[in-house]
């Protein structure tokens, strides 16, 4: 079972939600659970967990290079380029390697044979084990580099699920096209918001995203007790189940800034994640 705990926008608490799930269901299932940072510009979880990192491996794409000997410069690896990545001036070709997606279509339709790959590494991917057992992995894009997704889709083919195992996806947010590579394949979609227009205005977009992907969703409303009513009111709209309520609280705010976990603030917590995670198995049942 593969669950994505996402959030359409940034600091609604994703990440709390996520590791302290996945600690709750260490103690109590078997296999302890497999944790995937997907939020490969800014990972984090590894603060909350602590994994120590046994494996590491350099992530890229096939960019091409091109033998200006060989190159009639016809035009046609521009053309096929739906990314404008390559481009025929004159005498001259031009390789944007930022802009390139590695299809390696260029190279393959070229006629002179003009154009090789070369390794563009842009990022890792690193895997270790918590104190808890937890298998963990994460991406991390290189500074600079504009594409996360081949990071994603590497570290998700990196780490195979042993039997039966859960997988935990911490998702980055927002609802662009790595919050999609890292959503895919997944059972269930946990999305945590914030009581706030804004909250509820990216909430939306992450509801139309799961759903256009065809996967069953369910909320968590972080710093709950605001006093705002429309994520409430749109989730029973939608008929959107609201999983989990966290309290608009000092401590909590207080401990997370200190890299406490939020079941070692409120150890209750513990078996409220529990019950959440039942409740989501059910649900995909239904």
């Amino acid at each position: 079972m593969r669950i994505a705990v996402a959030s359409g926008k940034g600091g609604t608490g994703k990440t709390t939600i996520a590791t302290n799930l996945a600690l709750s269901l260490a103690a109590g299932h078997s296999p302890p659970p497999l944790f995937l940072d997907c939020d490969v510009e800014a990972p984090n979880a590894h603060l909350f967990l602590k994994p120590i990192f046994e494996q590491r491996q350099d992530v890229g794409i096939l960019i091409p290079r091109v033998d200006e000997a060989k190159c009639t410069h016809c035009g046609k690896c521009a053309e096929v380029c739906q990314y404008h990545a390559i481009a025929v001036l004159g005498t001259k070709t031009l390789v944007f390697p930022q802009l390139c997606h590695g299809c390696g279509s260029c190279t393959a339709l070229c006629p002179e044979h003009a154009i090789t790959e070369i390794p563009d590494v842009m990022g890792v991917v690193e895997r270790g084990v918590t104190p808890e057992g937890i298998s963990f992995a994460r991406g991390v894009l290189d500074v600079g580099e504009p594409m996360a997704v081949p990071v994603i889709r590497q570290l998700k083919k990196w780490v195979v699920p042993r039997p039966e195992q859960v997988v935990i996806v911490d998702a980055p947010p927002g609802t662009s096209c790595p919050v999609v590579e890292s959503m895919r394949g997944a059972n269930f979609v946990l999305l945590v918001t914030e009581p706030t227009p804004f909250g509820l205005h990216d909430l939306r977009l992450a509801v139309h995203v799961a759903r256009e992907l065809n996967i069953p969703v369910g909320v968590v409303i972080n710093r709950d007790g605001s006093g705002y009513a429309g994520v409430d009111e749109f989730c029973v709209a939608e008929d959107l189940p609201i999983l989990m309520r966290l309290p608009f609280e000092r401590t909590i705010a207080e401990g997370i800034a200190r890299g406490q976990t939020l079941i070692k603030i409120h150890p209750d917590y513990t078996e409220r994640f529990r019950q959440m995670f039942a409740d989501i198995v059910e649900r995909i049942r239904q």
